[in-house]
């Protein structure tokens, strides 16, 4: 019995005497893993570059006296483009909890900016009604101006980390943005001359393509590089009740010209550069 007794306890006392491991690796090492901050902020200036191509303008609704001088359609070789601006701007995004922490959502947070639309082509250097019935009109050339407005993009994307190479993060994503404008209004002179034309400027969305790096400063201190490519932004505009003076028309003082329309690939370069913090 004896013997069977030490045959029995030996497994239990041999293990006792082996020294205990973990198979926790912050409590081995002494080393505590990084907490994760899903909130951060990447704060700087922020350029947008319109990589605009304009279709034709158009005339609508035409009637009366102006039909004798302009038809209804588009207006041959006219054209308009759009401004760039640099601004401030904030880049908010969050960490989610998917895939080792990779994927991110992130918006632009920033000032609305002001826009001015441009006419190019016979819309600036031509007159768009010089004869009425074989007579001259007097009605003179645009200009260049047209008008001008207050832009606010919304931006929504995510992000997908590449892995972190010696403090440089890489990172690519795509999502969705609409620039909103307000507060539109027309700013040629000749088109303001009679009565002020109403102004409208549609939302206009677009598909979001980004790439970018961060780079790790100190600690929880990155820089950003980010750069976003918005395809496929169509933007329409239209003036209505356009009344213009025809000077050397004996019958007629002013003539209402109706409505005029724009549109333009609007497809803005957005590159932004900035400093911030994880949260």
């Amino acid at each position: 019995m004896k013997y069977l007794l030490i045959a029995l306890l030996w497994p239990l006392a041999a293990r006792a005497d082996e020294p205990t491991t973990t198979t926790s690796t912050s409590t081995s090492t002494g080393v505590q893993p990084e907490k994760v901050r899903r909130l951060y902020v990447r704060a700087g200036v922020v350029r947008v570059e319109p990589l605009e191509q304009s279709n034709e303008m158009e005339l609508s609704d035409v009637d009366g006296a102006a039909s004798l001088a302009v038809q209804n359609g588009p207006i041959a070789g006219s054209g308009a483009t759009i401004s760039s601006a640099t601004i401030p701007g904030m880049i908010i995004g969050y960490v989610l909890p998917y895939y080792h922490n990779k994927i991110s959502v992130e918006t632009i947070v920033g000032i609305p900016f002001t826009v001015t639309f441009k006419a190019t082509g016979t819309l600036a250097n031509e007159s768009l009604a010089p004869t009425a019935l074989g007579l001259p009109t007097g009605v003179q050339p645009l200009g260049p101006d047209l008008g001008e407005a207050k832009a606010a993009p919304l931006v929504l994307t995510g992000i997908y980390r590449l892995g972190t190479y010696s403090g440089i993060t890489p990172f690519a994503g795509a999502g969705l943005a609409v620039l909103l404008a307000f507060d539109a209004h027309v700013t040629n002179k000749m088109l303001t001359d009679v009565s002020e034309p109403k102004m409208i400027v549609d939302p206009a969305p677009g598909l979001v393509l980004q790439a970018g790096i961060d780079a790790k400063i100190y600690k929880r201190i990155y820089a950003r590089l980010d750069v976003k490519f918005i395809a496929l932004m169509l933007a329409r505009a239209r003036v209505e009740h356009v009344q213009v003076r025809t000077p050397e028309l004996p019958l007629f003082d002013t003539v209402e010209v109706g409505t005029a329309k724009m549109s333009m690939w609007v497809n803005p370069l957005i590159i932004q550069a900035g400093i911030g913090a994880d949260f």
